[in-house]
Parts: structure tokens; C-alpha cells; sequence
């Protein structure tokens, strides 16, 4: 796939492109490298650069920047080293928590670990004479029917300043025929129907997916157009070290490293477990601190201990869960109020040599105190190295044809009197529900308009939708967030919540920590029955000591 300007569906309703077929077309066409320049947005960045390793394709990450003040200010954003990946993360965490973002502000910035790839004039006019872009900038030259005047402007501009220029069509879609699907992802983003949809609102129906050999052929005329786009692609050398953890680093006191601090705590907690210590406690302790340190671990036990450690401080209701329950190390330090050694739990099911993923704590918090205890998360690691874990809302089959349906111009009492006999499962599933569930077997669909609206909705099957908020998931990291992923508001942006723009999975493929502090309402009923207790309690004990005061009373005044 000679282009560098492509966009998979988590340019989130507007492209269509789910990243294996991107990969698998750029593959089948015999190309060296695929890029990925989604809007506004790196969703998907990690899961295809690493899908296109895994494929032996080269990964060039990249992304749409626009102005929020004018979308016809834009400009393609290409990382050629790791540092321009991570300055990639910064503009888009600005694009997106920032009221006053402008892109041409950006310009004056070093942008020197980026390739700047434009067709906007009106960008063009405001940096084209900026020294310290001359190198990175290029011009995009793109040919349709409907941009033929505007790619010659572009041509005569770049000749007139001296600029580069290169070769492009942008991707939406891969064949003509999934124009009709990009109209339907569109009309659901701006809540209107298909008959209101305007032409600006949609992308050139030739922006799909163009062979190798067909894209030589329109650019015959201007090789130089063309060579630029392996010349820029070979410059682009991102290595995002799948499988190296990125671990936060924990604020140690003097004279400690991280492994001997966690075995001093250890060992403490060891000494308050067991009276007397036995030999079987001890060998099992230190086995598992090996084993933790030679996993590059002990950082993340630390940092878990310190969350732990002041939730206890705090009075918390805590309760650790899971697989950790294995692990001496975690009851030693409070994580877990089970025996490991009494109940003869293996050590391994948490954690051991061969395993490629790091530790999973699970840490159950009161709802009433796990935004606190978070909060001291925030406070302690600070607040550029800390943000909660998005998850990504996809299509499922009900909600593919509640929407699909809504931009065919099906009212609300229609689409209820069907959507409310459709399962919860996979939208690809829609053209087989009679067969397949028997809720479902009174469902007729076979006529139009739901016969055309069936066929496209089973297409949205786990497109994006929106993002939303991990229930439990933390990020951690020792250098600021920013640096791996790019971040923004929540769907309700007014609750101030920031997460990361990956979900859990690319997170954690990217080798940043998870921490899990969820909020259980059950802990909070238990919670409010001790405070009830207690002050029975108390209540009693105040009425007993009245009770002896008085009966001291009268003794003495018998006597």
C-alpha cells in the first residue's frame, strides 16, 4: 500500500477500515511498509504496529491533526523515531484537553522527529517559510476527479516556494462499494439520516484503497511525487519494545534499592504472619522474592504495598483478590488476608518464570473511598504520570441495528418493536438471528428497508463506538504518561476525567503497568454496618458506665 495517509475505523465513525484488513491489503499488495494517520486520535496505533510486526510490514504510526476552530486546517503527522512518537502523544493529549489548540501554534514548536504531510492551502500560506520545517514538510498532492484543481493550486505553490511535495490518496475505505457503509458511519456520528446528509460532511468517494501498480501508473507524470513516499517511509523508525515493561519507579528511602526494601518489608510483615517464623515460611518467602526481582518486578509490589499501606493508614475497607492469593509476598504485605502456606496454594498460578505478563493485583475498595484512595494515587506519582484506563464501546448487534436503522429514517416506536427480540451478541450475527436464537424466531427482517439495514449493521460488528472508563484500571508510569500514549477527556468531559486514548489490551502490549483498584458496593454495606456496630458499641459501653456511676452512687450513700 504506497500511501501514507490511511484511516481505519478507529477514526471512530468515519473510517471503515478495521486494522487486519488494512494490513492485509497493504500485504496482498506485495508493500514494504502501511501506515496509519487515524483523526485526532491514536486508538489504534499500538494494536497495529504491533499486528503489522507480527505480519513483517513495516509500521509507520502517524495521525490527521485538524484545528477544532477550522477543519480545513489540517495536516498528516508521521513519527520517524520514538521521540517523535511520543511528540505525536503530546499534540494529540493537547488537541484534546486544550479549549485553545491551535495547529499553526504547533508549527512554531521543533518538530524535527516528525514528517509534516499537507494539502491544506491555508496551513501551507501560515508555515511554508518557517527554516526549521523545510526539511520534514511536504506538500500532499492528491488526485481525484473532485481535487484536480485544487492538486494543481497545490503543485504551483509548492514550485513557487521551493517546497517538497508528495504523492497521496487517502483511505477510508478499501473497495468503491464501502462508500455506502463510510455514508452510514457518518450519518450515525452527526445524528442525522442518510436523505440530510450534506457533501461536506463526507469524504471523496475515490478515497479508497489503490494498488501498488495502478498508484505508479497516475503519478507517471511526476515521479518525484511518487519516490517521496518510499523515501519519507523509510525515515519512519519507530520501535515501541513490545514485551519491555515500563514500570513506574517507586520513591525509595536511603540507601535501599528497590529488591532490598521489598525484602525488609517482606520479611517484617513475615515476622507478624507467623509465631514462631518456620524454615518453610522463610524458604518460601525467599523463593518468591527471587523470583519477583528476576522479573524485574519488585517496583510494581512497591508501589502496590504503598497504595495498600496507606489505605490501612486511612481505615479503608480493602480486600485483594484473584491469583494473588498464591503469593506469600502479598500476604506478607497485606495485599491478601489468606494463608498461601496453610492452604497450599501455588505460588506459580500468580506468578512465575516462564510467564510473559506482569503481576495482577486486584484490590476491592469500598465505592465510597476508592475515588480517594485513587485520588492519593494521583497526589503521590503525580498527576503527568497517572491517568485511568479507557475501554473501548464497540457495536454489538442490537445497538448496530438501533443506529443503522435511526439513519434510514425509522422511527424510535419502530425500531424498539424489533431491536427489543434481538440477543445480546455479535452484529455478525444479524442476518442469521431466526436461525440462531430462539428469541429471535418471530423476527421477520427479509423486506426492505430492513433487509438493506440488516446487511449493514452486521458490518459494524465491534466497530468502535465511543471510548469510555476502565471500572478498575490505573496506569502508572516513571516518565510522564504522555511519553507512551496520548490522553483526553471522558465521554462526559464535564467530570474532568482523563484516560488514556488506548484501552486495557494496547496498554498492556505496550508493556505499561495495570493497577486495579475496583469499587465494590458490597464493601461499602459493610463498611456502614461497622460504623453502625460501633456505635451501638459505644452507645452501650456509655450506658453501662452510667449505669456503674449511678450504682457507685447509691452505695455510698448507704453507707
Amino acid at each position: 500500500m504506497l500511501n501514507l495517509h490511511n484511516h481505519s475505523n478507529y477514526s471512530i465513525l468515519q473510517g471503515i477500515i478495521p486494522i487486519g484488513d488494512l494490513i492485509s491489503a497493504a500485504k496482498a499488495d506485495g508493500a514494504e511498509f502501511v501506515a496509519l494517520t487515524d483523526t485526532n486520535a491514536m486508538y489504534g496505533s499500538i494494536q497495529f504496529a504491533k499486528k503489522a510486526e507480527e505480519e513483517k510490514i513495516k509500521p509507520i504510526l502517524g495521525v490527521l491533526i485538524d484545528d477544532p476552530k477550522n477543519k480545513n486546517i489540517n495536516a498528516v503527522l508521521l513519527a520517524k523515531n520514538n521521540e517523535g512518537y511520543s511528540l505525536l502523544c503530546k499534540i494529540i493529549t493537547s488537541r484534546k484537553l486544550k479549549d485553545d489548540f491551535s495547529l499553526i501554534k504547533i508549527f512554531n514548536e521543533d518538530l524535527s522527529d516528525l514528517f509534516i504531510i499537507t494539502s491544506s492551502i491555508e496551513l501551507l500560506n501560515e508555515i511554508w517559510y518557517q527554516s526549521n520545517l523545510k526539511e520534514n514538510l511536504f506538500v500532499e498532492l492528491i488526485v481525484t476527479d473532485k481535487r484536480k484543481k485544487k492538486t494543481r493550486e497545490l503543485f504551483n505553490f509548492a514550485k513557487a516556494k521551493g517546497l517538497q511535495v508528495v504523492a497521496s490518496n487517502p483511505v477510508y475505505f478499501l473497495k468503491p462499494e464501502d462508500y455506502e457503509l463510510h455514508k452510514t458511519v457518518t450519518a450515525i456520528r452527526l445524528n442525522t439520516t442518510l436523505e440530510n446528509l450534506l457533501e461536506e460532511d463526507l469524504v471523496d468517494e475515490e478515497y479508497h484503497f489503490i494498488k501498488k501498480e495502478e498508484f505508479r501508473k497516475i503519478w507517471k507524470a511526476l515521479p518525484e511525487a511518487f519516490w517521496n513516499i518510499t523515501r519519507i517511509a523509510k525515515n519512519c523508525n519507530v520501535d515501541l519494545q513490545f514485551g519491555k515493561y515500563k514500570f513506574p519507579v517507586f520513591p525509595l528511602p536511603p540507601d535501599e534499592n528497590a529488591y532490598s526494601y521489598l525484602w525488609k518489608i517482606c520479611f517484617e510483615g513475615l515476622s507478624g504472619k507467623y509465631k514462631p517464623i518456620t524454615d518453610k515460611a522463610v524458604q518460601r518467602l525467599q523463593y518468591e522474592l527471587d523470583v519477583i526481582a528476576e522479573l524485574g518486578f519488585c517496583d510494581y509490589f512497591l508501589v502496590v504495598n504503598d497504595i495498600v499501606h496507606e489505605a490501612k493508614r486511612r481505615k479503608m475497607m480493602l480486600i485483594g483478590r484473584g491469583s494473588a492469593a498464591n503469593s506469600l509476598v502479598a500476604y506478607c504485605l497485606n495485599f491478601t488476608q489468606v494463608d498461601p502456606i496453610k492452604h497450599n496454594l501455588y505460588f506459580e498460578r500468580f506468578l512465575n518464570r516462564g510467564r510473559t505478563s506482569p503481576p495482577d493485583v486486584d484490590l476491592d475498595f469500598s465505592w465510597r473511598e476508592r475515588d480517594e484512595i485513587v485520588k492519593y494515587v494521583y497526589d503521590k506519582y503525580g498527576y503527568d504520570k497517572v491517568a485511568m484506563i479507557s475501554t473501548m464501546v464497540t457495536f454489538r448487534a442490537r445497538s448496530a441495528f438501533r443506529e443503522t436503522a435511526k439513519v434510514f429514517g425509522v422511527s424510535e416506536s419502530e425500531i424498539t418493536k424489533f431491536s427489543k427480540f434481538i440477543p445480546w451478541t455479535s452484529a455478525h450475527n444479524l442476518p442469521r438471528l431466526a436461525e440462531k436464537f430462539p428469541e429471535s424466531k418471530s423476527l421477520n427482517l427479509n423486506s426492505e428497508p430492513w433487509k438493506s439495514i440488516i446487511r449493514i449493521a452486521s458490518r459494524l460488528a465491534s466497530f468502535p463506538r465511543h471510548l469510555s472508563i476502565h471500572p478498575s484500571g490505573i496506569v502508572v508510569t516513571e516518565k510522564p504518561i504522555t511519553n507512551y500514549v496520548p490522553l483526553e477527556y471522558a465521554k462526559n468531559k464535564g467530570l474532568g476525567l482523563v484516560i488514556t486514548q488506548p484501552d486495557m489490551y494496547p496498554i498492556e502490549d505496550l508493556g505499561l503497568i495495570k493497577i486495579d483498584l475496583l469499587s465494590q458496593r458490597s464493601l461499602g454495606v459493610l463498611r456502614d454496618t461497622m460504623n453502625v456496630l460501633e456505635e451501638i458499641n459505644n452507645e452501650v459501653k456509655e450506658e453501662e458506665a452510667e449505669n456503674a456511676h449511678e450504682n457507685i452512687f447509691d452505695i455510698r450513700n448507704q453507707i
